[in-house]
């Protein structure tokens, strides 16, 4: 086979592209993976929380009674009611299905928690409480590798090539800097969004051009510029997700996952006094610390949370915990006078099942009592940009009027519409999982292979 001749091109090795890779070649299509950063995961391989899903067999064995009316109807009110209906739809669906797609590829998802804007435990996670994005990116990985799928990294796609007014092939830089071209029946672009692009962040959200970000470096939005050349239509780019809680008095921001809140953490004021719901949307709780005069809190948690959530582990390791062996000992460490009372006022509305002050009513399965006691400092940064290249709910490729671009799909953050002005947590594994693998479908369909 000439190194040219693919019938798919796959830009991004994310969990998008991961996944699509692994279907398409079990499709029996010959797949080509670019990546411009030297290693494969993109923003995946960051994510913490787990992957949603409704009405699922893991579900069912945790005895929780769930609907997909229900995770549609919240993730719709949690992005403002700006979501693609079509898409949500489809993503809500067929979120089951990739559960256990997942499953059946040795990368089960047995364990579960919660994440803010929703009722049930849907959130999907390894039964170590590991990480997801780095669990999956790693599975992945290995799948495309065992099915012969080539992965290329430090190859940065520049064009998108177009013969006979379909899409057939990209343009590229290889590790030397040196132009190169493969040609395929189709693309699917997998490239992400862009969290990380100063540039485009002053453009669309300036308010925003001052903030840190959770974004791996590579995440400038590559894939919207390939896309906006060749005609595709490029929707909501003003819509960026600050995400409430990530560390950022080191170098790098670390985001600290929404399992730990979903696993019944607090967020405190510098006065030690709780000031919202910490599992209300993340829109929501981002706005209540920037509030703050501080513009910033402290997460909240004791070692049975610290038990539920393997990523403490890393977030102590490198340094951004604060630990008393009391609730005390805590609150002298970092200042919070009213900790300890606003402690025990938690731990009565969870003995009681009643949050007077903020009506939270999920991640209230257990009291914060066992110590140790953790700390972390938090304030919002930019984790996630909802708005993106315009396709349809089977992956397509839309330009301005609407019509599909022949041989060019789109999967991933890299796409707009789904999660409307504010992403539920875990909402964005699953997009990977359930889109990578439509993509692979519709590219194989339209090929007529």
């Amino acid at each position: 086979m000439k190194k040219n001749d693919y019938d798919l091109i796959i830009v991004g090795s994310g969990g998008a592209g991961l996944t699509a890779a692994v279907q398409a070649s079990e499709l029996g299509l010959q797949v080509v993976v670019l990546e411009k950063n030297a290693k494969v995961g993109g923003n995946t391989s960051r994510a913490s929380s787990g992957m949603n899903a409704a009405e699922t067999s893991v579900q069912a064995q945790h005895g929780i009674v769930d609907h997909m009316r229900t995770f549609y109807d919240e993730t719709m009110k949690g992005g403002g009611r700006l979501n693609d209906p079509e898409m949500l739809h489809h993503f809500v669906t067929h979120a089951p299905f990739a559960i256990d797609w997942l499953a059946q590829h040795g990368l089960p998802l047995a364990d579960l928690t919660i994440t803010g804007g929703m009722s049930q435990q849907r959130t999907h996670r390894p039964a170590s409480t590991a990480p997801v994005g780095a669990y999956l990116v790693k599975g992945l990985q290995n799948l495309a590798a065992s099915a012969g799928v080539t992965i290329m990294t430090e190859a940065k796609v520049t064009k998108l090539l177009i013969q006979d007014g379909r899409v057939n092939g990209v343009q590229y830089c290889d590790n030397d800097g040196q132009p190169q071209e493969l040609t395929a029946e189709a693309v699917i672009l997998a490239s992400g969004g862009f969290g990380a692009s100063k540039e485009m962040m002053q453009r669309y959200r300036p308010d925003l051009a001052h903030y840190r970000t959770t974004n791996q470096e590579g995440a400038t939005g590559d894939g919207l510029r390939l896309a906006s050349a060749v005609g595709a239509q490029l929707m909501q780019l003003d819509l960026v997700q600050v995400h409430p809680t990530v560390q950022q008095d080191q170098a790098h921001a670390y985001l600290i996952g929404e399992a730990v809140r979903g696993e019944g953490a607090i967020l405190v004021n510098q006065q030690g006094n709780r000031f919202v719901n910490e599992l209300a949307t993340r829109r929501i709780v981002s706005n209540a610390i920037t509030k703050l005069p501080e513009h910033s809190a402290y997460l909240i948690f004791d070692q049975q949370v610290r038990k539920r959530v393997k990523a403490v582990e890393f977030y102590d390791h490198i340094g951004l915990v604060k630990t008393g062996q009391t609730v005390d000992e805590l609150a002298d460490q970092i200042g919070l006078a009213d900790l300890q009372e606003t402690i025990n006022e938690w731990n009565r509305a969870v003995e009681n099942q009643d949050d007077e002050k903020f009506s939270r009513t999920t991640g209230m399965d257990r009291a914060l009592t066992s110590g140790p006691f953790y700390a972390i400092h938090v304030a919002p940064a930019i984790h996630y940009t909802m708005g993106g290249i315009h396709a349809d709910a089977e992956t397509r490729v839309l330009d301005a009027n609407g019509q599909a671009i022949p041989g060019l799909y789109a999967a991933g953050e890299v796409v707009g519409g789904l999660h409307g002005n504010n992403r539920i947590g875990g909402n964005s594994i699953a997009e990977t999982v359930v889109f990578g693998r439509q993509a692979a479908f519709t590219a194989k369909e339209e090929m007529g292979k």
